[in-house]
């Protein structure tokens, strides 16, 4: 899997949630004779054992604490997915911060099915939709409170393991509606966290496109209201119908001014679909190194 990804240009990788436990010795051995190096992980990584398919969200921090053991198994499981970035020599780790439970009337869930009811409208001007989402967003504000709190009690937890170890987290913009941070309240996650250099920003451009057609945020204000914590980027597109994880250049998303708020310190990683074919891996990387060639300080792009 590394002397592919090396083979086509790549000096580095992120680890992703997908990586099972039994691929851990020959990841070493790779990276034991100077196959690539790693970027980033992805919590969890490797997967919990039994695990086998990419489970970001097995365990959720805004988990509430002696409700059963669900904070438990993420903060062991997060721990451990920072020694294993240590080991492989990774300066971030990428993290979902969970979400809102609703037990009766998801907003997200109602907001996805007119989406769904609607293919192709422009919800961003649909009245019945903009007063779908006011009334949403009012509701999961109500109901965000000890989520959100929970949510950073285990940052604060987990935060001196990363300390110790030297590495930056990177949290995550999310395409759920009902999924934490709530998208403008990013800077309030960081005012909490002022260690600039352990914890920050993780901008992921599909997730923000998602976002922004549904009129929630745009990826702009994304960029704007946390680029002095950007720690790096997943970089791909979406399609006209909503298909993220695009090759870049295929879809909807303006990358040029993306590109804009790239600074050399940034991990740039190029995260595309399992069903992506070499020639997509490929011209994404083309277009990424093409923008960073246009910018005044260029910097290599990461997979």
């Amino acid at each position: 899997m590394l002397k592919e990804i090396a083979g086509l240009g790549f000096e580095y990788v992120e680890l992703s949630h997908g990586i099972r436990i039994t691929l851990v010795p020959g990841i070493l051995k790779a990276l034991s004779e100077g196959v690539i190096k790693v970027s980033s992980t992805h919590n969890f990584c490797p997967l919990p054992a039994g695990m086998v398919h990419p489970s970001p969200n097995l365990f959720e921090p805004s988990a509430r604490e002696g409700r059963g053991h669900e904070h438990e198994q993420w903060l062991r499981h997060s721990k451990r997915t920072l020694d294993f970035a240590r080991q492989v020599g990774a300066r971030a780790v990428v993290f979902h911060l969970g979400s809102v439970s609703f037990f009766w009337f998801n907003p997200g869930k109602r907001l996805r099915e007119y989406a769904r009811a609607n293919p192709g409208a422009d919800l961003r001007q649909d009245p019945a939709y903009r007063k779908l989402l006011m009334n949403g967003a009012a509701r999961l504000q109500k109901r965000k409170r000890p989520y959100w709190a929970q949510v950073k009690r285990s940052i604060a937890q987990l935060m001196p393991h990363a300390v110790e170890r030297g590495l930056t987290l990177g949290f995550e913009n999310r395409e759920r509606f009902e999924e934490l941070p709530i998208d403008s309240e990013f800077p309030e996650l960081f005012a909490a966290f002022p260690e600039s250099q352990h914890a920050g920003y993780w901008h992921d451009t599909g997730h923000a496109e998602l976002k922004e057609r549904m009129g929630v945020i745009t990826q702009r204000q994304l960029l704007e209201q946390s680029a002095d914590r950007l720690v790096g980027f997943h970089l791909h597109d979406v399609s006209g119908h909503g298909m993220d994880h695009q090759a870049v250049g295929k879809g909807k998303i303006d990358f040029g001014m993306v590109s804009q708020f790239w600074r050399p310190h940034h991990l740039l990683i190029i995260e595309l679909s399992p069903r992506a074919v070499t020639q997509d891996v490929i011209d994404s990387k083309k277009r990424i190194e093409e923008l960073l060639a246009g910018l005044k300080d260029p910097i290599p792009a990461a997979r």
